[in-house]
């Protein structure tokens, strides 16, 4: 896995383990692609033919993503490993700093998957965001 220098957000490593599933749209939406992410969910990668192209176009997509995320002290990587298999206990919002949403994850199973579904949606703004917010406290 590359490191996560300036600039680098997202790994092409974890974007391609995320593609075994990308039927499912893991790797779309771990590469801040939500609206594609719900329609390979529901078509199963778009009948198989787009998961295939995907395979080809992951390096464009962890670069649009590099791009378009602010890098800094919480990783896009752990976010999302924790989110895909922990979700429902709110290690992700731990992580992120967000202590009271955490604990209530923890007590609802995520708001009862809903929210786990919005994370999914919006984890990667969700992160940039936050990390934003660091590099300009750190400065102020």
């Amino acid at each position: 896995m590359k490191r996560h220098e300036s600039g680098d957000t997202h790994s092409l490593l974890v974007g391609y383990i995320l593609w075994i599933f990308g039927i499912f749209g893991a790797h779309r939406f771990y590469f801040g692609r939500p609206v594609s992410g719900t329609i390979y969910l529901f078509t199963l990668g778009l009948f198989f033919i787009g998961w295939i192209v995907d395979l080809f176009l992951m390096p464009s997509l962890e670069r649009s993503a590099d791009r378009r995320y602010q890098p800094g002290e919480i990783n896009y990587t752990v976010g999302w490993v924790l989110l895909t298999f922990l979700g429902v206990f709110g290690l992700h919002r731990f992580y992120m700093g967000k202590i009271i949403t955490g604990v209530l994850y923890l007590l609802t199973l995520g708001f009862l998957l809903v929210g786990v579904i919005y994370d999914w949606w919006t984890l990667n703004e969700q992160i940039s965001s936050e990390n934003r917010a660091r590099d300009r406290d750190r400065y102020f």
